[in-house]
């Protein structure tokens, strides 16, 4: 008995849109979790000005990790940690600073819709709030500020597996605090400003990196 065809071609449809669609998904497995990792310099901006207290521009160092989640080939989102290290510039007071970091973004893959760029190269979007720690070291420990922030940044990467790619990243963190701070006269050194930093890292799957080219 011959076959069919045009019987048949409802389910032979469906039974290819499946495969081609668990194919599909299972290329972007790697892609679900991935661990994040950079290093970098910073920038603390402070809201006070001619308190006699000013960081120098470039700062040693700026390291962040993170976990990122994609929901769609586009969209994810990340949740990440940032530890800066900071000191005073010529011509300032002397002072150390640590300002810590924690971030929920959202991530949005900006490159998929520059169809210029080559596919190994990735432009990614990412913004949300989180909370900054500062605390200055040596005398001034006691001065320390907890506020919330807005972070917002791009990343320019590079996709050299599936499971592998290098990244560098520029970001600011808004602090959304008052300008009231400790009184430098009396207290010393303290910082509830904003912070500027750039970095490069790497990127690596969480998931299924066995099986990653």
């Amino acid at each position: 008995m011959p076959f069919n065809f045009k019987r048949y071609k409802t389910i032979v449809a469906i039974v290819l849109f499946f495969a081609i669609s668990l194919n599909a998904f299972s290329q972007r497995d790697e892609d679900t979790w991935r661990l994040i990792a950079s290093l970098g310099i910073n920038n603390p901006i402070d809201a006070v000005e001619n308190d006699g207290y000013y960081t120098k521009y470039i700062n040693f160092p700026s390291v962040n990790l993170g976990v990122q989640y994609m929901f769609t080939e586009k969209v994810g989102a990340r949740l990440d940690y940032g530890f800066n290290r900071a000191v005073n510039d010529n011509g300032s007071r002397p002072f150390k600073l640590n300002y810590s970091r924690v971030n929920l973004q959202g991530v949005y893959k900006i490159s998929d819709h520059l169809y210029f760029l080559p596919p190994a190269i990735e432009l990614v979007g990412h913004i949300g709030p989180g909370v900054s720690f500062t605390k200055p070291l040596g005398y001034d420990t006691e001065n320390t500020y907890t506020y919330l922030n807005v972070m917002g940044g791009l990343e320019f990467g590079y996709v050299i597996s599936r499971a592998f790619s290098v990244f560098a990243d520029a970001s600011y963190v808004f602090g959304l605090s008052g300008k009231d701070k400790y009184d430098a006269a009396i207290d010393g050194f303290s910082f509830n400003g904003d912070l500027l930093f750039v970095t490069v890292g790497v990127s690596v799957s969480l998931k299924n990196c066995n099986y990653c080219d």
